[in-house]
């Protein structure tokens, strides 16, 4: 079985492409890339850039690729976002670069996996990325996982979070919340009860665990069924365990000869995902 391509090997090694530099070429003379994953740029950290950039310099090329201008020589960036704005700050001319010859979907692929490596996206941002990568260009959860460096399953479990209400989804792009705390809500099926509970996190001031304990106590409802037994603190405690690695709502119900093991999912992809990670036959 072929080994799968991780982070650690770079860009190239995800996303092979021909490239030529580095080289200088005036700051003017590069356009954003239209399809950058970040929508955000933390202003005290672009000025802290700025400012070890005017003492050191740029160390670290933008990656571009050439674009078609019958007036000028123009370049279309493809990564470097932070760095290319806060160069212009720090009242840069010229900065140096790589060129790559790119689609638009290896444009998205190499911004998205190098904002991956730097840690540099939210979660939101993420997931956005994703379903962008299947929706406009086609790709299943699987690939995308390869072309980034990622697992199925991480894959699934980000681009659910785009399912949360506007508002939550807000609050999780601005880091009130974290990643934890929105898919402990995913569990949730109703947004009414998603939103109960983001609201609890907010003005409680609610841990990821804590939420995970909320959302289990809503989903298990006030009568529990006569045949299961109380949920006992081992029983939860494997509740979370199975939901954190799973990512999803999971039960478990213990009985006298028994007891069964509920594993929620809110797609077929989601469902051919845990059937691979299970039973390890990829179909």
């Amino acid at each position: 079985m072929a080994k799968k391509r991780g982070l650690g090997k770079g860009l190239g090694a995800l996303i092979p492409v021909s490239e030529r530099g580095p080289t200088e070429v005036p700051l003017d003379a590069i356009v954003p890339n239209p399809l950058q994953p970040r929508q955000k740029l933390d202003l005290e950290a672009l000025e802290e850039l700025a400012a070890s950039i005017r003492e050191h310099g740029l160390i670290q090329p933008l990656i571009v690729s050439q674009a078609t201008d019958a007036e000028a020589q123009r370049y279309q960036l493809i990564a470097g976002e932070r760095r290319l704005e806060a160069a212009r700050l720090a009242g840069l001319t010229r900065v140096p670069v790589i060129i790559r010859e790119a689609t638009p979907q290896e444009m998205l692929e190499l911004a998205l996996v190098e904002n991956i490596q730097r840690a540099d996206l939210n979660p939101l941002e993420q997931a956005t990325a994703y379903r962008h990568l299947m929706d406009d260009f086609g790709l299943t959860q699987e690939q995308v996982a390869e072309r980034v460096g990622k697992s199925r399953v991480a894959v699934a479990n980000s681009v659910r979070l785009l399912r949360l209400p506007d508002e939550i989804k807000g609050s999780l792009a601005q880091d009130q919340i974290t990643e934890g705390h929105a898919r402990a809500m995913l569990a949730l099926d109703e947004p009414d009860d998603q939103r109960k509970i983001w609201k609890a996190i907010l003005k409680r001031g609610l841990n990821v665990r804590q939420t995970e304990e909320t959302v289990r106590r809503l989903v298990a409802g006030p009568k529990p069924k006569p045949a299961d037994q109380p949920s006992s603190p081992e029983t939860r405690a494997l509740e979370d365990r199975f939901r954190e690695a799973l990512g999803t709502k999971v039960q478990l119900f213990r009985s006298r000869r028994g007891g069964r093991l509920v594993i929620h999912f809110y797609s077929e992809e989601e469902l051919q995902a845990f059937y691979e990670l299970i039973v390890g036959d990829v179909q």
